[in-house]
């Protein structure tokens, strides 16, 4: 029985793909195989010597403490794509919002109508000051052409826009999903200077820590209209806030709001939307549950933040996976150690990532905890475990 432990609330579309006979699963486990999250922090959670895994239903992960369980072998998986459509939509709401003033003009109706005023009679001298440009031929960056970046970059061609995207790390799935109207670059700055709309959608790391600065920011053409729906800790707030008083830029969305930037002009804030849909909460759920089953069952690995993508079909009769260090000779002392002990390979298969590496091996025969304490025992080797 696999004791699965949730934090916040977990679509019960997804919890209901649990196998009650296999799994125990409440927010109340302890000694838990595996975590099933949304946003709550971990960061200082105490992570028992029996936690496998960690799965996050969505797509950022800096709620979980990433090094203390790479260290301690525990895989940490998100669920990339699966909210995609959701901020998709969103996007095309904030292009909108930011071209016309939508919000400033419900508001000043509102007011009419509260001062005693019949609207009727204001609104056509009152709407100019709400006025704004068509998204049609106008051009959009793309910064970000994952899952979310791709979607928003071929729905903008359907627009009448010319897109731009760049991505460094831009990988053949991706690009063969892109249209091929839409002009991919390998210099950020040749975005920046075609772009009238610019959407970000990339993670938050270290490196993307105020990304968009006041250096990238003078890089834009005068007007731009941002868009922030990825983290706001890759905008730098202040350099942003400079850009809208000079009209440098000329609106700045955000789901990501803070007291300062709700105060100030120009800015659209909306209380981190983006996912927030029953489908894509559903949808997250769904594929969370999915590769933590996978991994606890089979030890297969898809879409792990802090190990190797690692997925093998079953043969022999029992599975060793192993989590070790991404250091030259691994491979050759696992199956040294396994052939000097008589046991037979059926299938292997190893990645790395980083510091770190995955191997699943296969073995013809069950093998006696002797031999298993043995591969534990090996020099940078971080975690090992056995399916049957």
């Amino acid at each position: 029985m696999y004791r699965i432990k949730t934090f916040n609330k977990i679509s019960p579309v997804g919890l209901n793909r649990f196998d009650p006979e296999r799994y125990a699963v409440s927010e109340s486990e302890t000694n838990e195989d595996g975590i099933l999250v949304r946003s709550a922090k971990l960061l200082d959670y105490p992570l028992p010597e029996s936690l496998l895994a960690i799965a996050r239903a969505g797509v950022g992960v800096n709620n979980i403490p990433i090094d203390r369980c790479s260290e301690a072998g525990i895989a940490v998986f998100s669920t990339p794509g699966a909210n995609a459509n959701a901020v998709k939509e969103l996007v095309l709401c904030a292009m909108l919002m930011g071209s016309r003033d939508v919000d400033g003009a419900i508001r000043w109706v509102q007011s009419q109508v509260e001062s005693g005023v019949d609207v009727t009679t204001v609104v056509e001298k009152g709407k100019s000051a709400y006025a704004g440009p068509e998204l049609y031929k106008k051009t959009l960056g793309v910064i970000g052409l994952g899952a979310i970046g791709s979607l928003v970059a071929n729905i903008a061609l359907s627009l009448g826009m010319d897109v731009y995207g760049y991505d460094p790390y831009l990988s053949v799935d991706t690009a063969l999903r892109l249209d091929r109207h839409i002009h991919v670059v390998k210099d950020i700055k040749e975005l920046y200077k075609r772009a009238d709309y610019i959407t970000i959608h990339i993670h938050f790391t270290d490196k993307t820590r105020h990304m968009i600065d006041a250096k990238a920011i003078e890089s834009m053409k005068r007007g731009v209209r941002f868009i922030n729906l990825a983290r706001g800790e890759i905008v730098d707030d202040d350099a942003m806030l400079a850009a809208l008083d000079t009209g440098w830029v000329a609106a700045y969305i955000t789901d990501f709001p803070t007291n300062r930037l709700v105060r100030a002009p120009h800015v659209v804030a909306m209380p981190h939307l983006g996912a927030s849909t029953p489908e894509s909460e559903q949808n997250c759920a769904v594929m969370a549950v999915d590769q933590l089953t996978d991994y606890l069952e089979n030890g297969n690995i898809r879409n792990s933040v802090n190990l190797p993508s690692v997925s093998l079909e079953r043969s022999g009769v029992m599975r060793m996976c192993i989590i070790h260090r991404n250091v030259p000779a691994m491979l050759a002392n696992i199956t040294a150690l396994l052939s000097k002990d008589g046991v037979n390979v059926e299938n292997m298969s190893n990645k790395s990532q980083g510091n770190y590496a995955y191997t699943l091996v296969d073995l013809g025969a069950r093998v006696e905890q002797d031999v298993i304490k043995d591969v534990k025992q090996l020099a940078n080797v971080i975690r090992v475990r056995v399916i049957e």
